[in-house]
């Protein structure tokens, strides 16, 4: 017999094996809820689902998953409220997803700091691809938050341009000497471009660095990516100017 959403979620949270991720998934449709959780479980993951933004935002802040998808479409807490919230204190891995006729729902969501988004209707086994690929790439930063990450060897060199610090081994980026904190996606287009000072990078580039199994996302992807990152940036240095648009090209990074 197919579960309640909220029995899924009960039952998922106390059976969590060592080692075992968790998805978190916040939808007021709760046949999407329960299909998805039933697919999660299916490919080893454990779930916790959410009904209410308000809700979910409690138990993310304090019982944090490896990751979140949200529904953008909710009553009380749609999900860019839910997001905003949430990135205040956390930089949790977040898939949205969007109305096929919404463009805006997906810049803003990357705007406001989503790893990635996926319109409805969706195919389970794109979801769950996205899903795989921003894991893999959150493994390191995982690791560094329960303590375990090994220092940083010549695989994995502290970058520094002019007054751009990165440690790939921490997830840890500095300006000036400040803190920048950035989600996943954001470090990794980052560091290509940190990487080959003044080197042109062009926006396929920049997805196969961030995006490296062969996941589609298009051109307004990165670029919201890209704008976020000026933004981030502009908070600690209003003068930033280190990431530069070549029209009709790409993106580059000046250390100069």
């Amino acid at each position: 017999m197919t579960q309640a959403p909220d029995d899924i979620a009960e039952e998922a949270q106390n059976s969590v094996a060592d080692g075992q991720r968790t998805i978190a998934l916040v939808d007021d449709d709760r046949n999407i809820l329960t299909t998805l959780s039933i697919a999660l479980q299916a490919e080893g993951y454990a779930t916790r689902v959410y009904s209410d933004g308000e809700a979910a935002l409690t138990a993310l802040q304090h019982n944090p998953p490896d990751l979140a998808v949200f529904d953008i479409k909710m009553p009380r807490m749609d999900g860019m409220e839910l997001l905003q919230k949430l990135r205040e204190s956390s930089d949790l891995p977040v898939i949205f997803l969007t109305s096929k006729d919404q463009e805006e729902d997906e810049e803003a969501g990357l705007a406001m700091g989503a790893d990635d988004y996926i319109a409805k209707p969706f195919s389970q086994r794109l979801l769950l691809a996205r899903i795989r690929t921003i894991l893999r790439r959150a493994a390191p930063l995982s690791e560094t938050a329960e303590g375990t990450a090994p220092p940083p060897t010549s695989h994995s060199p502290v970058i520094e341009r002019g007054r751009l610090a990165m440690d790939p081994a921490r997830h840890q980026v500095t300006w000036d000497g400040r803190s920048v904190s950035l989600t996943v996606t954001e470090f990794l287009i980052l560091e290509a471009l940190a990487i080959r000072p003044g080197v042109i990078k062009s926006r396929n580039q920049l997805m196969d660095a961030a995006y490296p199994d062969d996941v589609f996302v298009d051109d307004r992807t990165v670029d919201s990516h890209i704008k976020r990152l000026r933004r981030k940036f502009r908070a600690v240095d209003p003068e930033f100017g280190a990431i530069e648009t070549l029209y009709g090209a790409g993106y580059s990074f000046s250390d100069g």
